[in-house]
């Protein structure tokens, strides 16, 4: 049995919102949100599938991620539980990342109407604008660490942000002093991590979510439940390297690499992030956090670069100069002398993906020129 796959033009959240509804009632079509008219988009899908999430990865080529309602639905209901309660939703991030879909997902379920942003021209002003709209007690609404940063620079947007319920912020890896900041000023701020293989954030806090199961294997996270999705669309192969059946149950193994810090998940970074500098395992992710807790670094990123002398060495790419000696002992004292950065290249931008997140290819390629 299969059922038709649409694209959706995200680049307008209704048109999004009025599609999702039918495909999560199975009264339409499966959709796949997208900002432009996608390639290679095959007619139908599996009976099962609602939403069609493609992934853009700073590493890697996109992936078509396929989600049941019935991952969506269990995803909007243990995130209710975990928030208290229904509420009215705020959509400001695009239509077509899983957060996105997410916050359409949960007010669909919970019988309730967003107000959507367009995803074009985030500031301080849209979002208050946007704000002002809502008309229930409980609200909340999905960031991504940039828009946070940008709206903790207004006074007005603080305001408005300590009216919400809940703030969940995620996406990527959220800077340390950003955090502070936010909560330091009262924000009901929380972290969340997932993907769109696990219909969005699944573990917030570093607590999993009602009935969602979590594992490390080799320090490699893994996660099960009922909102895992049913694997990426016209790739097999890939689809069963990432989702295992293990004692009767199906686990999402991720990129990533955690530990346990008094039952608490701390996400260490991506897998592929580990080096070797001198003999010596390093975390870029780690370094990564470390340097962005500095003052005037919170955009900077950390790749990898060959070495004549360790073999590979941390590279700091900012736009802000910062002295090398001094950010050298700095890290090294937090993280041991292996992970002090070898370099820093100072750059006028630092190149994005449609996601928001640095875009770790071009950086790299920086880096070796």
């Amino acid at each position: 049995m299969t059922r038709e796959l649409w694209s959706v033009d995200a680049r307008d959240p209704r048109k999004v919102w009025a599609a999702l509804v039918p495909a999560l009632d199975g009264t339409g079509a499966a959709i796949l949100p997208h900002p432009a008219s996608p390639s290679g988009l095959p007619e139908t899908v599996p009976a099962n599938v609602a939403v069609v999430v493609e992934t853009s990865g700073s590493t890697g080529r996109p992936k078509r991620v396929m989600l049941s309602a019935e991952a969506l639905k269990a995803s909007a209901v243990a995130s209710e539980v975990r928030l208290g309660g229904a509420g009215q939703w705020l959509l400001a991030v695009p239509a077509h990342y899983i957060a996105g879909i997410n916050v359409l997902a949960r007010s669909h379920f919970a019988g309730t109407v967003p107000v959507m942003m367009t995803p074009s021209g985030f500031s301080a002003e849209t979002f208050i604008a946007a704000a002002s709209a809502l008309t229930a007690e409980r609200r909340f609404t999905s960031l991504v660490p940039v828009q946070l940063a940008r709206l903790l620079e207004s006074d007005v947007a603080v305001s408005t942000l300590a009216t919400f319920t809940r703030i969940l912020v995620g996406g990527q890896s959220i800077p340390v002093a950003l955090l502070a900041a936010a909560r330091a000023r009262g924000l009901a701020v929380t972290t969340t991590y997932g993907s769109s293989e696990t219909s969005g954030g699944c573990v917030w806090d570093g607590i999993p979510l009602p009935s969602v199961s979590m594992r490390l294997v080799d320090d490699r996270i893994e996660l099960a439940g009922p909102l895992l999705a049913e694997g990426y669309l016209d790739d097999p192969r890939r689809s069963a390297f990432s989702f295992r059946e293990h004692d009767g149950t199906r686990w999402y193994r991720t990129d990533d690499v955690g530990e346990m810090v008094d039952g608490v998940l701390q996400v260490r970074g991506r897998a592929d992030d580990m080096i070797i500098s001198g003999g010596v395992k390093v975390s870029l992710a780690e370094v990564e956090t470390a340097v962005q807790a500095l003052p005037g670094q919170s955009a900077a990123v950390v790749v990898a670069a060959p070495h004549p002398e360790w073999g590979e060495a941390p590279v700091v790419i900012t736009t802000s100069a910062i002295d090398l000696d001094q950010l050298r002992g700095l890290v090294a004292a937090q993280l041991g002398a292996a992970a002090a950065p070898a370099r820093v290249m100072l750059i006028d931008e630092i190149p994005m993906l449609a996601t928001g997140k640095p875009d770790r290819l071009a950086l790299a390629s920086v880096v070796l020129k």
